[in-house]
């Protein structure tokens, strides 16, 4: 890992000439904040780089029977707390979560899960936590943020990761009070541009006090928070070029200091029961010592936060599919069109066959990433992106399907089917609650822009150490050769689709997907060299080309953690093969997206497309707007 200083000069390299001051201003920044690594131990990453490194992933990883009896025990406890105690379509309806529920959820110590025993929580493994976190999703999505909110990218993980001991022995033990705590990072004109932030904070003369001013929006929990992770500015830093950076921190803001004030609680499309709002900071007092790790590490902290908090949306949208699931299964058999129950009709069974498959796909990549947040060895950052990226995606169309497979039912609210006599299933609550896992922490668009980023990282980090601070022309002509050398050796490697399973037979019919995933890494890490090649720095504005190789790699990553994943099923019970055959289906699917992707890489109509926005943008067709009621006031 580079040091400080090291990362600095790498900031300072990278050409900003062709940017404008915007662009440049954002692209230093958070290069600033991200911490560079070769992915080494990464097997998504590895997969970008072709590289096909079975053993981060092969056996599929488990839990000790002590850490599985945890785990079951709470569940139960959660599951029955739950359907006694929380009507969730109330929640829905009124906008609220009982406020004896939320004691119930603190007398389970849910608010204190991810803390650690030492401090009086829970202590769960990620593994623990997230299998908690499934169980309430399926339930009550609104419920389920409350806790993720607090506890996935609130307080108590950037302590747990940055805090000082003092931090954490002052705050942590709060938690299993019940005490809740909010993350403050986006404002109205700030989503995933941080250079655009305008809340500040300014030291005061004497030091022992910052003073936090600004707008913050979007912050789930922030309407009943005890305590708020604010992200503010500091003072610019100097880099080693003379370019002044801009800094971002991050601070301990207490409820009850002076100057914080609820200006709006915002309304949303599903999880209506969030108390997510519009905060103002005037001149709020905050001591020193909650600065957070220190001035200039707020971005840093957010994004090592996220990586983890990532996880909790692939296990709630797991179980909002595993839900979807057992719907269909009961509605494909109950339901009967034309002598036959719908599941028997082929329009159907492939909607089954793919809520199915889809499931235990999301269940395999939720179940992997979770055990390797519990393993420090690991680098999680592409594994936790792409884990968002896929569940998110699938579980919105499982829904869609399960919706479909419903009809008319599935449109109407649970509490009006309830009141005519039939069965609440609330499918039109789940997708309505479902939707906004596309969008936040990472938008689907952005989250393929980080993992371009950290896909190509490798590459960047080769060139940077062979070429920069080489003033003697000699010395650089001779590392340009031996990089040169090193990219003739890897690109050859690129063409040779040797196999580590083609003498496996544990696998069966899935080995021939692991196949599929070697020799296309291979394919992969190639295609991505030549893009950058060819686009050079006009790669990063090429975001179709850049999402379509990264969903590639998403879906290599997904056949590969699916396959394992059926491997360990069948291994527990070697006469059930319906892992396999779920693997199996879905494998099919995903290998077949793949393909249809490497030719949208070249047959598309990106150009075409982008010209026609601007014209739209240009005002140029208006009159395709006409006969609607317009108001845009």
């Amino acid at each position: 890992m580079h040091n400080q200083q090291e990362h600095d000069d790498d900031i300072s390299t990278i050409d900003t000439s062709k940017m404008n001051s915007e662009q440049a201003a954002a692209m230093r920044l958070t290069e600033a904040a991200r911490d560079s690594k070769d992915c080494i131990n990464s097997f998504a990453g590895q997969l970008f780089m072709g590289s096909f490194k079975k053993d981060l992933i092969f056996p599929f990883p488990t839990q000790s029977a002590s850490e599985k009896e945890i785990g079951d025990k709470l569940v139960a406890k959660v599951s029955e707390f739950l359907s006694k105690n929380l009507d969730a379509e109330q929640v829905d309806a009124t906008q609220k979560i009982p406020d004896k529920v939320i004691q119930g959820l603190v007398d389970l110590g849910l608010f204190a899960m991810k803390i650690s025993k030492e401090h009086n929580g829970l202590g769960l493994s990620q593994v623990n936590y997230n299998r908690v976190m499934l169980t309430i999703s399926a339930y009550c999505g609104s419920t389920a943020v409350l806790l993720s909110a607090h506890q996935s990218i609130g307080l108590p993980q950037p302590l747990k990761l940055f805090g000082t001991q003092a931090q954490k022995d002052k705050y942590l033990p709060l938690f299993i009070q019940g005490k809740i705590s909010a993350f403050a990072l986006t404002e109205p004109e700030v989503g995933s541009d941080p250079a655009k932030m305008e809340t500040t904070a300014t030291l005061t003369e004497d030091g022992k006090h910052y003073l936090i001013n600004g707008l913050k929006l979007w912050c789930t929990n922030g309407l009943i928070a005890d305590v708020i992770v604010v992200m503010a500015k500091t003072k610019d830093k100097v880099l080693s070029s003379g370019e002044k950076i801009q800094q971002i921190s991050a601070f301990i803001v207490e409820r009850e200091y002076p100057g914080i004030e609820i200006l709006h609680r915002c309304d949303f499309m599903g999880i209506r029961g969030i108390e997510n709002g519009l905060l103002k900071f005037t001149n709020v007092k905050v001591p020193v010592e909650n600065l957070i790790l220190g001035e200039g590490k707020g971005l840093k902290i957010a994004l090592a936060t996220l990586n983890t908090g990532r996880l909790t949306l692939p296990a709630a949208a797991t179980g909002m599919a595993k839900y979807c699931l057992a719907v269909a299964r009961e509605w494909g058999n109950e339901r009967v069109q034309w002598g036959r129950s719908i599941g028997q009709h082929e329009a159907g069974a492939k909607k089954i066959a793919f809520i199915a498959s889809s499931t235990f796909a999301m269940e395999a990549i939720t179940s992997l990433t979770s055990h390797m947040a519990d393993d420090a060895n690991l680098d999680l950052r592409i594994e936790a992106a792409m884990a968002k990226l896929f569940c998110s995606e699938l579980s919105w169309r499982v829904i869609d399907e399960t919706m479909q497979l419903r009809g008319g039912r599935g449109y109407e609210k649970a509490s009006s089917l309830k009141a005519r006599g039939e069965k609440a299933y609330p499918i039109e609550r789940l997708m309505r609650d479902c939707r906004i896992n596309r969008i936040i922490e990472g938008t689907s668009d952005i989250m393929k822009l980080f993992l371009a980023r950290e896909a190509m990282d490798p590459h960047l980090i080769n060139v940077t150490k062979a070429l920069k601070k080489q003033e003697d022309t000699n010395k650089k002509i001779e590392a340009g050769l031996k990089l040169a050398t090193f990219y003739a050796s890897w690109y050859s490697k690129q063409w040779l689709n040797s196999s580590h399973f083609s003498t496996h037979h544990e696998l069966g019919k899935l080995s021939k997907h692991i196949r599929y995933v070697e020799y296309t890494s291979h394919k992969l890490a190639r295609t991505i060299f030549y893009y950058i090649g060819y686009y050079q720095e006009k790669l990063e504005s090429k975001q179709h080309v850049l999402g379509r190789l990264m969903e590639i790699g998403t879906e290599l990553f997904a056949i590969s953690a699916t396959c394992s994943f059926a491997q360990l099923k069948h291994q527990e019970n070697s006469r059930d093969l319906s892992p396999q055959y779920l693997a199996d289906v879905f494998c099919l699917n995903a290998r077949r997206k793949i393909n249809r992707l490497f030719l949208d890489l070249h047959d598309n109509d990106d150009e075409k497309e982008n010209k026609l926005a601007k014209s739209i943008l240009n005002g140029k067709m208006e009159w395709l707007e006409e006969g609607i009621i317009w108001d845009n006031n």
